[in-house]
């Protein structure tokens, strides 16, 4: 029995420790009782949950938990100095030390070999040219592990550095609160990334929920289970995996089908992690800032990624778009530092040609529509008149939903040339007949789509109905609810695990 114990607190690779798994469900449940006796111990708490944080990273990526705590330890110290640092060239170096860490530490485990295949590649040009490629030989690449969620949490606790240097907030009292904003475990591995003037306030209050909170942050996790679980991970196994992975064995409108499929995938998956790491938040009594806002109603690029991913999007703005200038030294820096941005938000996501790719068609389609609508607006302003309608805005999101599909499959896709056979296979092959064979070959695939984009496109006033109703439900009845939802989820889950989507950046 107690080998068995230690076996399941023990670190696996092939099973990191996940929302959606019974593990978490029972050890969240233990950790409840004693956190709840702790409220009103501000020291035992933070150092309970801190620790409790430690040990959930532990058993996402094993020993790489000292990583976190060495960029805690780290850009602890360097908040301390930039507080007591009266000299500008002094916080700059500060500053600078932080960013060499923190990128430092993320280029080594993320792109070390990608920029090694780089190197080489420029070498074996340049032998090339000079009549040496007979000394060129293959470079070896390093076996390195990409610790879950590095990306996160590296970018949070610059975030706090940064803003410590531009003097709008103030450093944590002592290395514990660090510790506890780097770490807190709802978010840790997938985000969202939290800024730390939203967050550290929190940390000295006295948690407190209320029946609202509680049934919100219920209401929250049920619906991230159920997007993640029964959406994201059944089309996925069952349909979206098998198109990308064999494109040319399906047809022109099954490739679609599987791109609108990856679309609703990717979505419910990160979506339903950004819920469930909120509610599990609210239950503790802290409150995270929402993540995604329906995206794919958005008519525009620029209202797409104020919906999508918005702790990520607001970042690279705040702390990358304008420190590159932003929109101060004229329209066309303006439109080059949209595309550096995005293409460097393209690179964050993955080494890979194919995630740059994806940031530049975003980047590209950012500075056509900033471009356009600049022109627009001088149209309005000699005609007076307005462009704008039901059906102009029905139509922007049709267009703007097949932009970001078209970015989905360079994302998506295992390599470049997986996404010429999908495009060709799309603009070739089509064979439209070949839907109803999908809706009778694939039935199950086809209903969770349907009701995905149907619940997505969801009225807000429906939202906030089935939110109120459940929040102010009888305690009974939320725990049956829950009970149903895991008992589906029981019924339709895979065999394997089926890490979250974003667990890899």
């Amino acid at each position: 029995m107690i080998n068995k114990a230690l076996d399941l607190l023990a670190y696996h690779p092939e099973e990191p420790m996940l929302f959606s798994s019974g593990l978490f469900f029972f050890l969240f449940a233990a950790f409840m009782v004693l956190y709840t006796g702790l409220r009103k111990y501000p020291l035992a708490r933070i150092i309970y949950v801190s620790a409790f944080s430690l040990f959930f990273y532990y058993k996402s990526s094993g020993l790489c938990f000292l990583l976190l705590l060495f960029t805690a330890t780290i850009d602890f110290c360097i908040g301390a100095g930039l507080k007591k640092f009266s000299s500008s060239a002094g916080r700059r170096w500060l500053v600078v030390l932080s960013l060499t860490c923190n990128l430092g530490m993320l280029g080594y485990f993320k792109y070390y070999n990608f920029l090694l295949d780089i190197l080489f590649s420029l070498w074996s040009e340049i032998a090339y040219l000079w009549g040496m490629s007979g000394m060129v030989r293959e470079t070896a690449h390093f076996d390195i592990f990409l610790p879950v969620g590095i990306s996160f949490f590296t970018f949070q606790s610059l975030s706090y550095v940064i803003d410590i240097y531009r003097r709008r907030v103030e450093p944590v009292r002592s290395w514990i609160d660090y510790v506890f904003y780097v770490s807190f475990f709802p978010q840790l591995v997938a985000g969202p990334i939290i800024r730390a003037r939203d967050f550290i306030p929190q940390i000295y209050k006295t948690p407190a929920v209320s029946r609202e909170q509680f049934g919100e942050g219920l209401f929250l996790i049920i619906c991230g289970l159920l997007k993640k679980c029964v959406i994201s991970d059944y089309i996925s196994l069952n349909f979206v995996d098998r198109v990308f992975d064999e494109p040319l064995l399906y047809t022109g409108v099954e490739n679609l089908l599987g791109v609108y499929g990856y679309a609703l995938q990717i979505y419910c998956d990160f979506s339903g992690y950004s819920d469930m790491a909120i509610g599990i938040a609210l239950l503790l009594g802290f409150h995270f800032n929402i993540n995604f806002d329906s995206p794919y109603q958005s008519a525009t690029i620029t209202e797409f990624w104020r919906r999508w991913h918005i702790s990520l999007s607001s970042w690279l703005k705040d702390y990358l778009y304008i420190s590159l200038g932003g929109n101060r030294h004229g329209k066309l820096l303006m439109y080059i530092n949209l595309l550096l941005t995005m293409l460097l938000g393209g690179l964050w996501h993955g080494a890979s040609l194919r995630f740059i790719l994806w940031g530049g068609i975003h980047g590209l389609s950012l500075v056509i529509h900033k471009y356009v609508m600049g022109q627009f607006a001088s149209f309005r302003a000699v005609t007076g008149r307005e462009m704008s309608s039901r059906w102009h805005r029905a139509a922007g999101i049709v267009f703007t939903f097949h932009i970001v599909c078209f970015g989905w499959i360079f994302f998506r896709a295992p390599s470049l040339e997986a996404v010429v056979d999908m495009l060709h296979q799309i603009a070739w092959h089509f064979h439209p007949e070949v839907l109803v064979q999908f809706v009778r070959g694939y039935p199950a695939v086809f209903a969770l789509m349907v009701a995905g984009y149907l619940s997505h496109f969801m009225p807000q006033v429906v939202d906030a109905f089935l939110r109120k109703a459940l929040t102010y439900s009888p305690l009974i009845l939320q725990a049956s609810i829950l009970v149903i939802v895991i008992f589906i989820i029981i019924q339709i889950k895979s065999a394997g695990v089926q890490p979250f989507i974003y667990f890899q950046f």
